[in-house]
């Protein structure tokens, strides 16, 4: 039976997910609460990491030591920073970089890590069984970028864009990315749109989005762990 690792940013979709299994059993790593939940399928083990790179890297690297997860899915909410893409609309991660990496003085492309690279590719059979599910909006694949920075302004936004070829920008996932690259971890990010520079005429109180969020993400960590 598989072992799945799955980070949220918020509680709430944390919350909705567990809703999705029988069972639980809670254990207490490094002051992490970590909620592991089955099915027929699989054995998942749910925790809310926190915000930011350093804390969503720390949960990566705790469940694959504690847990020894066979993959990681990383799912939350992030920013549009594509005209193509709207509010409420579904981004899987084929690749990851990190926008605000910077070792350009030492003659390195924006977002390059030496030893890593510049992007780092979610595992391929997970993004395949990605393109099988089926969720009630817009799902597109491609370049998820992120940042300890949250990113308001349409021209930042406009620059990383075109700068990654980025589809949208948080601030986890590509933390998530390098600690499984480095641990040889199978790996994928998924993220809810919550926000669009290019839909100010669209706005959707955060509380109503969440609820939103929160029950894409179950019903695609449903189908998910169906198909692993």
């Amino acid at each position: 039976m598989k072992k799945i690792g799955i980070i949220f940013a918020l509680k709430e979709e944390l919350d909705e997910t567990k809703k999705i299994f029988d069972n639980e059993i809670i254990h207490y790593k490094y002051n992490l609460k970590i909620y592991e939940c089955k099915n027929d399928k699989a054995v998942c083990y749910l925790v809310e990491s926190g915000m930011g790179k350093v804390n969503a890297a720390r949960s990566a690297q705790v469940l694959i030591d504690s847990m020894n997860v066979d993959c990681v899915l990383n799912v939350g909410v992030a920013g549009s920073i594509s005209k193509e893409i709207n509010i409420c609309d579904v981004v899987i991660g084929e690749k990851l970089v990190q926008h605000d990496f910077d070792f350009t003085l030492f003659n390195y492309e924006k977002g390059e890590i030496p030893g890593i690279g510049k992007y780092i590719n979610c595992d391929e059979r997970l993004v395949e069984i990605a393109k099988k599910i089926k969720i009630d909006t817009n799902v597109s694949f491609g370049v998820i970028s992120s940042g300890d920075i949250f990113i308001s302004d349409e021209n930042m936004g406009a620059k990383i864009n075109k700068k990654f070829n980025a589809l949208c920008v948080e601030m986890e996932g590509a933390a998530i990315a390098q600690v499984c690259y480095l641990c040889d971890v199978p790996f994928l990010v998924v993220r809810a749109i919550s926000d669009s520079p290019y839909e100010k005429d669209n706005h959707i109180v955060f509380e109503d989005f969440l609820k939103i969020s929160s029950d894409m993400a179950a019903k695609f960590i449903s189908q998910f762990v169906d198909n692993i």
